[in-house]
């Protein structure tokens, strides 16, 4: 796994399209909360972009990890946190979609359209966000492998 500078990702992908021109980029963003001290919270938010070659080449991961203070009151449905997800995902969508515009994105939420899950306060929202500002639509759980999956993995290496 590697820093995510999307600079330099973008350069990695226009070499790989080379020589693997069906190669596809994914990206999803993950968070999680944790205590600093008595009443203040941080968010821990991951977002990760998957290079893969050829959908049969292996791929490569770029990931980032940011960390800020979390204002979300309600522990069981975080829909700032949540939102500050989607948020990154369509900024980072928007950057490699300018720098390489012929490529296929998949964007990958973090969410669960499930009412029975905190993260299904903000499904209508997200989506429409990720349809509204970058024209394509996203992915969510159980089918949100980059954001679930990649991104989760990319914290814990990191």
């Amino acid at each position: 796994m590697q820093h995510l500078d999307v600079t330099k990702a973008c350069a990695y992908i226009e070499k790989v399209l080379e020589e693997y021109p069906d190669t596809k980029v994914y990206i999803g963003c993950d968070s999680y909360k944790r205590k600093l001290k008595k009443g203040i919270w941080e968010a821990v938010y991951t977002t990760a972009l998957v290079v893969h070659l050829n959908g049969r080449h292996g791929c490569t991961v770029f990931g980032r990890v940011d960390r800020e203070r979390d204002y979300d009151q309600n522990k069981s449905r975080p829909s700032l946190r949540l939102m500050n997800e989607v948020y990154r995902v369509s900024e980072l969508y928007l950057n490699v979609a300018d720098l390489i515009p012929d490529l296929e994105i998949e964007v990958h939420l973090d969410i669960n359209p499930d009412v029975k899950h905190g993260s299904s306060c903000v499904i209508q929202q997200a989506v429409g966000y990720i349809r509204g500002v970058c024209g394509v639509t996203p992915l969510v759980k159980p089918d949100a492998w980059a954001a679930s999956h990649v991104a989760d993995r990319f914290r814990v290496a990191a």
